[in-house]
This record gives C-alpha cells, structure tokens and sequence, in this order.
C-alpha cells in the first residue's frame, strides 16, 4: 500500500499522539520514523503526569503498541530523504528508495542539536548535560550546576535554574555577551561567571565529573545546562517552502497548519518548550484537526 490519507514523518511522541488520533477517527496513515529520537541517551523522563520517572524508550515502546492496535495505522521504518508536493496532495521517498503518497502531511519530525566541539559533551547529552529545567532540574535541585550559554540567552535562563540551586556558574566559553547590568545582577545573586574556555568536560558513563579548562581551571559539577543551535530534521522549508521563524522552528497558526496547505506540524520541530508531555498533547490536537479538514472535505 502507497497511498495514505494522511502521512506522519516522525514516530516518536508527537508523531505517535498524531497517530493515534488519526487511528481512532478510522484515517488511513502512516507514519514513517528512523528510530532515531533526539532523547535516546535520556535515562529518565519527567514532568509527564502518569508517566513520571520512566524511561523515554518505555513510554514511547507502549504508546507504539498501543497506536498499532488501530488497523488503518501502518508503519514504515525509515528515513524521509525528500518531499514534494503534487496535484492530488503530496509524495515522500526515503532512503531505502519507497515513495508514498497522501493528502495530508503531518511533520513531526523533530530537530537535529549540534554539539559543540568539546570532548565529553555529546556523551553526556540527555544524562547530566541537560537542556530543560522542567524535566530534569528536580534531580539535580541544590547541587552545583553550570549553565553553557552567553548573552541574553544566558542571562534569562539563569533566573529559571537560579530558583532551583544558589550553586550556580555561566560558562560563557570565551569573552561574555553579558552586558555590565547583566553581570552585576548576576553578581548580586553570587551566580558565578567564568569566561574561560572549556578544553573537555569529564564524566563517568555521562555523568559528568568536572569541567576542565584550556586555562588549567577546573570545576567540579553535577550537572549543565546547555542551550545549543539546533537544524530541522527534515528540510521541510527547501522541499515544500514551510516557512520558519526567526529562531529556527517551523511556523504553524493555531490549528497547528503551516503555510502550505495540507501539511501541518508538532512536537519539537515548532517550539522551544521540548518536553514528552508537550509533544503528546501537541500530536493529539494535530491529529484530530487533520481529521477535521479531511471530513469537512469529503462530506
């Protein structure tokens, strides 16, 4: 079978939600997923009620055993390398060289993050390298903690994680971006900045150890923050001209619609707040608004 009402590129939370939704409203879909999810070294997922404390890989493995019990449900292990739009909707081929079809396409294909050069921090990226408060900072609540980032960026998200540990540090990497006002509030509240540039963070099966300088400095930690860029997966803007926004996600409306007709987006590829129970609930409403447009279409 090549032909699907609605295509899902992406099966991880917010692609399997979507699924879901689909299944249950009897669409024809499938959803194609590299096996790939951006949290695979994540031992631990958290702020997700119900769910709290389990391993991102058994929520994902239940809700995919749940999603298959839906017949018109179909799955395609693989990698979307190409999309393009035609007459009756819109053509997706993957690297093993399959193409489907279908009138709907839902992008929830998530975002690639682009690790610095420094040795160690890919290693423990999702384990004690953390990018969210919300789902990790409970844990690590009044240990000593640094947070890599600079300028604004640096200065905002330092008030979040300054409510949860005083024993804070900024690694900037290099000269700061921090204006002076910025540095003296910082100062104000015994937050530590530390210019020096990181030679290699050392670590224990990902949980790190210390952060070691090319100064000879060296810092003991328990966790990081890190804000780091961050690309599409799926070059969704070059193949079918989805718009994006200033920062770099994919622009959906209300309805979670992009701008071309037909393709929708959710989960981590459309906002800043990256979180299981987000890209669940944003899946879910995706879904059944699909199915909304494609009933008042057919009826």
């Amino acid at each position: 079978m090549k032909n699907f009402e609605v295509i899902i590129i992406g099966g991880s939370y917010a692609g399997l939600s979507a699924g879901m939704s689909l299944g249950r409203s009897l669409r024809n879909t499938l959803i194609i997923d590299s096996g790939k999810p951006c949290n695979r070294q994540t031992p631990h997922s958290h702020n997700f009620i119900t769910h709290d404390g389990k391993a991102p890989k058994e929520i994902a493995d239940l809700a995919r055993k749940q999603v298959e019990a839906y017949d018109t449900v179909k799955f395609h292990e693989d990698s979307v390398i190409k999309l393009r739009k035609t007459d009756e909707g819109f053509e997706t081929e993957t690297s093993g060289g399959e193409k489907f079809y279908a009138k709907k396409l839902i992008l929830a294909s998530g975002v690639i993050d682009l690790m610095p050069d420094i040795p160690g921090f890919t290693e423990c990226w999702g384990i004690s390298v953390l990018h969210c408060p919300y789902c990790h900072g409970y844990e690590v609540r009044d240990e000593v903690t640094g947070i890599f980032s600079d300028g604004d960026m640096a200065f905002e998200f330092s008030k979040l994680v300054y409510n949860l540990t005083k024993n804070l540090f900024i690694f900037s990497n290099g000269q700061s971006a921090l204006s002076k006002d910025q540095k003296n509030k910082l100062a104000q509240n015994n937050i530590i900045l530390v210019e020096d540039e990181i030679e290699k963070i050392e670590h224990e099966s990902g949980n790190i150890r210390k952060v070691i300088f090319k100064s000879g400095k060296e810092i003991s930690l328990k966790a990081l923050y890190a804000k780091i860029p961050f690309e599409q997966n799926i070059n969704a803007s070059g193949y079918l001209g989805c718009e994006l926004t200033e920062h770099g996600f994919i622009k959906i409306d209300s309805m979670h619609k992009t701008n071309i007709s037909g393709v929708f987006a959710c989960g981590d590829n459309v906002t800043m707040m990256r979180s299981v129970a987000n890209a669940v609930a944003q899946g879910n409403f995706t879904g059944a608004i699909v199915n909304k447009e494609l009933a008042e279409e057919s009826f």
